[in-house]
């Protein structure tokens, strides 16, 4: 388990190759546990690029990246994520047609809900924990101001709340560290202000962030 303020991400001479286009080239940085690091470069220099390497959505041509101690270059999405290392994109994506509620509930850890089994023979435990999810869903909602949509279709959010609804996802996922790709991009100046706090609320609940934004 990685202490307070140890390196928890490194990339080291990590490269990628669209073609003849070359979008990373020799990369290296580390980020450290409870930070809260700045990615930043003009249009096209890559950072989104190499966000989608570090997830798992673009395999590296070269290099290493390492999170907590465990190599990860190549390592596909779904299996990075289970690690506790999650992303965001720079277009909000929601579950449009489930309510704001139901998309945190899909966002919960899964916990034994992945076994077929369990849901059969165990229904009544099920249940329990949806309640206990349901509950941890109002109280994140209630932080950010989204209680009062919980039952609205999310693709029926506006940009910034779709952004917010991004938040409380990630909140409630509990993840270790997230990667987020300009959260600010397209929001109004006073749901910009509200995301800068959700980014803070991120920190205090010890989870690390690289974030890439222009401003």
């Amino acid at each position: 388990m990685t202490e307070p303020g140890e390196v928890l991400l490194e990339l080291r001479g990590v490269e990628k190759n669209f073609g003849g286009v070359q979008a990373i080239r020799g990369c290296d940085f580390t980020v450290r546990q409870g930070a809260i690091i700045g990615l930043i470069g003009p249009n096209g220099a890559g950072k989104s690029t190499t966000i989608d390497v570090v997830a798992g959505f673009q395999k590296p041509d070269a290099g290493s990246i390492r999170f907590d101690g465990q190599e990860i270059g190549g390592m596909p999405a779904y299996k990075v994520s289970r690690l506790g290392l999650m992303r965001t994109f720079q277009s909000a994506r929601e579950w449009a047609k489930l309510t704001v509620m139901e998309n945190m509930l899909v966002a919960a850890p899964p916990r034994d809900r992945e076994s077929v089994w369990r849901a059969i023979l165990t229904p009544g435990k099920l249940r329990e924990q949806e309640q206990v999810d349901r509950v941890l869903a109002r109280e994140v909602m209630a932080s950010l101001n989204l209680i009062k949509l919980k039952d609205e279709r999310a693709g029926n959010l506006s940009g910034g709340q779709k952004r917010l609804l991004e938040f409380a996802r990630i909140l409630m996922a509990r993840p270790r560290m997230v990667l987020l790709d300009e959260p600010l991009a397209g929001v109004n100046p006073v749901l910009s202000g509200r995301i800068a706090d959700a980014i803070k609320t991120l920190r205090e609940e010890r989870i690390t962030v690289l974030l890439v934004e222009h401003n």
